[in-house]
């Protein structure tokens, strides 16, 4: 199979419910748009990757148990990657598994929305990728700044797509990522 389009889940993982920031009020919205996403690249044929942080110790290390797909999502990758830095395309092999498979689109999504899916969004785009930023099937957490402002997965939300649009990526909502999806092609 060729791919010309994949579909970058990023650090969807158990780890998270392990630290003290992790909050279901937004939780449930964005598993269901993770999974329709997941489900409608499948659907189509399109490469599904899933890209997992990994620490040498902590609920980020794969000897924690929790370096696993947060449940209840429902995902049979195309390709699994390890990466130690925010952005997905740093150190993993994931780069030359694009390359190697003639992707030249991504669809970014999975944990957190300002981190690591912005950060390998910014990079993807720098890279020459066409990216589109999923922005309803990333999850982020409420943060507060150096000043003592509490910013909402809202805010954060909003300042990402902000940034991002335009520049590095276009922000789509999962349906319009599933209607731009290029059907794969036999090898």
């Amino acid at each position: 199979m060729s791919y010309s389009t994949a579909l970058l889940v990023i650090d969807a993982q158990e780890s998270f419910r392990q630290r003290d920031y992790f909050r279901d009020e937004e939780f449930a919205h964005y598993i269901a748009r993770q999974q329709e996403l997941v489900d409608g690249a499948k659907a189509a044929g399109i490469a599904v990757v899933q890209i997992f942080h990994v620490e040498a110790k902590g609920v980020f290390s794969v000897a924690s148990g929790f370096v696993k797909p947060i449940a209840p999502l429902a995902i049979t990758p195309d390709a699994v990657f390890h990466k130690q830095r925010h952005s997905a395309l740093v150190g993993s092999g994931l780069d030359v598994w694009l390359t190697e498979n003639g992707i030249r689109r991504l669809l970014v999504s999975g944990i957190r929305t300002e981190q690591c899916c912005e950060t390998t969004t910014r990079h993807a785009s720098d890279l020459g990728y066409a990216v589109d930023y999923v922005s309803e099937a990333t999850l982020t957490f409420p943060m507060v700044d150096a000043a003592g402002r509490q910013w909402s997965a809202a805010d954060i939300r909003a300042r990402t797509e902000l940034v991002l649009a335009g520049r590095f990526a276009r922000i789509v909502t999962v349906r319009e990522a599933l209607a731009g999806l290029e059907p794969a092609v036999a090898a």
